[in-house]
């Protein structure tokens, strides 16, 4: 079988409370908002397009049905679909107070897995801040009086934030991105959101947007988060630059690479797993035995399973890559 990286065009959401960041600083087709984009999707809701080579003009989910568990690696594989779904995300204002199920609820309630997520700081304003569980230890009970009362925000970890922090969400994690801020985001492939509170938004059809009291109740770890957050992941020299790893689990791994050799470059790769590439900041190129392409800011890349490559930066400029594979 002929593999070869694949270029990927985003779905691009327009989400209410996106900004036009996604659209004026990474390059993605938008409106007036771009809220998310998906960068590497096999999601219905919104599948990445192939931009290059043989397959330009097919989704990304067309050519792993094309090519088979090989193109993914074993790895993925044992998974019973693609697992992984990657999007920035351009907060302009806050996102509601929101809860993702366990596979095991999801399942059997909504038919598609659950959601676990971890999220890189992109980009922040001075101040902003986020919601990441909660700060006291609290029963169900509680937590449905505190929803229905209004008082839900005196019992959340508000926390401050700055570039580069990052955050992992396990799924039943209370949380909430807040507004003025980028952030990167590697999830499982699933779609499934309860809101807890949307602050009395008003959506498209201007209606309040539906809760998901009952869901979340059902769903969510009641107890302050035990991960560690913030400024963590050691960064360890490579040749050709640096490699910051950001989270590890079952489901996922990712790491933040800065490239700023032209020469030889940092190489990339897994003989088990597809990689994705996503650029953050300034650019670079990928060269593989087959091709050399272009990785600006916002471009992603699927990299088959077993498929070496380079990012090499040109001019020693830096470039600075969302690295993640399972």
């Amino acid at each position: 079988m002929n593999f070869y990286p694949l270029a990927l065009k985003p779905a691009v959401k327009d989400y209410l409370w996106g900004g036009r960041r996604l659209i004026t600083e990474f390059g993605y087709e938008g409106n007036d908002i771009a809220a998310e984009a998906w960068v590497l999707s096999c999601h219905k809701d919104g599948p990445s397009v192939i931009q290059n080579g043989p397959f330009a003009g097919k989704t990304l989910d067309d050519a792993l049905k094309l090519w088979g568990d090989a193109a993914i690696g074993k790895n993925a594989a044992d998974f019973s679909y693609f697992p992984l779904l990657i999007k920035l995300i351009d907060a302009r204002d806050r996102l509601s107070v929101q809860v993702h199920p366990s596979d095991e609820y999801a399942l059997r309630v909504e038919g598609e897995f659950g959601k676990t997520e971890m999220w890189y700081v992109v980009d922040c304003q001075p101040g902003a801040r986020l919601v990441y569980g909660f700060n006291t230890e609290l029963d169900k009970d509680e937590f449905r009086r505190r929803i229905e009362d209004g008082s839900l925000s005196e019992v959340c970890n508000y926390v401050p934030i700055k570039k580069g922090d990052v955050f992992f969400i396990e799924a039943g994690t209370l949380h909430a991105i807040g507004a003025g801020i980028l952030i990167a985001e590697v999830q499982q492939n699933s779609n499934t959101t309860y809101r807890v509170s949307d602050y009395g938004r008003l959506g498209p059809d201007g209606k309040p947007r539906e809760l998901h009291i009952d869901k979340a109740v059902d769903v969510t770890v009641t107890s302050p988060p035990s991960r560690p957050y913030g400024k963590i992941g050691e960064v360890e020299t490579l040749p050709g630059g640096s490699i910051r790893s950001i989270g590890s689990c079952e489901l996922f791994t990712a790491s933040v690479l800065t490239v700023s050799d032209p020469e030889y470059g940092v190489e990339v790769g897994n003989r088990d797993s597809f990689c994705s590439l996503l650029c953050l900041e300034g650019g670079c190129r990928l060269e593989t035995d087959r091709e050399s392409l272009e990785l600006k800011k916002g471009g992603s890349i699927f990299l088959p399973a077993g498929m070496k490559g380079r990012l090499k930066s040109p001019d020693r400029a830096s470039a600075q890559i969302l690295y993640s594979y399972i």
